[in-house]
């Protein structure tokens, strides 16, 4: 499986975009989105209305 590394941002308070990267192991690029999604989304309790994904590469092994 590919290396993955998803950027965005997410609300974390009221007119506060702060910016991510998550680094995750999938078999294409849309599951490494949907995994962001649901890893910021859990741990933060943001919707997923409220993060933005800005780009999704592969990382090199």
């Amino acid at each position: 499986m590919s290396h993955w590394s998803v950027t965005g941002r997410f609300l974390a308070r009221r007119d506060d975009w702060q910016k991510f990267t998550k680094v995750c192991e999938a078999p294409s690029a849309e599951k490494a989105r949907e995994w962001a999604l649901s890893e910021i989304g859990g741990c933060h309790g943001v919707g997923r209305r409220l993060i933005k994904i800005e780009g999704v590469a592969e990382v090199p092994a």
